[in-house]
C-alpha cells in the first residue's frame, strides 16, 4: 500500500515510553488476557470525540470495558441484512460472545453529531442537503430525539437532545431480540450516562424519575 507512511516521531516516542513503564508494569496482566481471551464485564458505546475517554473516566485497565465508538454514539434499530452494521455487530458480540453483564450508553456535551443533527432539523435540512456524504443518513437516527426535546433555551435544548439521543439509542437496542432476551432474564443491564467534558460531571438515567440524575 503505496500511500501508508511511517508514524509521527511523537507517537512512535508515545508507544516506547508505555512499553517501558505502562506495559512493563501489568506484563503479567497482558499475559494473561494474550493466552486466556477477554471478559469484559461491560460494552460501552461511546462518541468517536477525542475528549470523551470512557477508560478514564471509570479508571478501568486494559479487558475490563468492551469499547465501540461511533458518531453521537449511536444505536440503530434492529434490522439483519439490510447493510453494513458495524454498531450492530459489536452489540451482538458483546451480548451473545462475551456476555457482558452490563451495556452502557455514553453521551456528551459539546457533541458535533447532536448539533449537526439539532442544526438540520432546525433549519428543515434534510440528509441529501448534508455536505456530508456519510454524516447525515447517520444522524438520521437522531430525529426523535430532536422531537421530544422540551426545553426553550437553546443550548438546554442541545444538551437535552443528547440525552433523548442516548434514551432512544436505549430502546433500539431493546428492538435486538437476544438484548431484550437477556435483559428479561437479569443476566444483562442496560445503563444511560451523559457526560459533562468541562466539569467532568457524569449524569446516570434513573427510569423512576425519568432524568438524568449527578453521580
Amino acid at each position: 500500500m503505496k500511500h501508508a507512511v511511517p508514524l509521527p516521531v511523537q507517537l512512535v516516542d508515545g508507544y516506547q515510553s508505555w512499553k517501558k513503564d505502562g506495559f512493563e508494569r501489568q506484563s503479567a496482566r497482558y499475559s494473561d488476557l494474550a493466552e486466556n481471551g477477554q471478559n469484559p464485564s461491560a460494552m460501552v458505546i461511546s462518541c468517536c470525540d477525542s475528549r470523551v475517554q470512557a477508560t478514564e473516566i471509570f479508571g478501568t485497565q486494559s479487558g475490563e470495558f468492551f469499547l465501540h465508538r461511533n458518531v453521537a454514539n449511536l444505536v440503530p434499530p434492529y434490522a439483519p441484512n439490510s447493510d453494513f452494521h458495524g454498531t450492530s455487530a459489536a452489540v451482538e458480540y458483546a451480548v451473545k460472545a462475551l456476555k457482558v453483564k452490563h451495556m452502557i450508553v455514553l453521551g456528551h456535551s459539546q457533541c458535533g453529531g447532536v448539533q449537526a443533527c439539532y442544526d438540520m432539523c432546525t433549519h428543515g435540512v434534510a440528509a441529501e442537503q448534508s455536505d456530508f456524504e456519510f454524516i447525515g443518513h447517520w444522524l438520521e437516527m437522531l430525529r426523535p430525539a430532536y422531537e421530544r426535546v422540551g426545553a426553550s433555551e437553546e443550548t438546554s435544548r442541545v444538551v437535552e437532545m443528547g440525552q433523548q439521543g442516548v434514551l432512544g439509542s436505549l430502546e433500539n437496542l431493546m428492538s435486538f431480540p437476544f438484548v431484550a432476551d437477556a435483559v428479561a432474564s437479569g443476566a444483562l443491564n442496560l445503563h444511560g450516562l451523559w457526560h459533562d467534558i468541562g466539569s467532568g460531571n457524569l449524569f446516570a438515567y434513573n427510569s423512576g424519575t425519568d432524568i438524568f440524575e449527578a453521580q
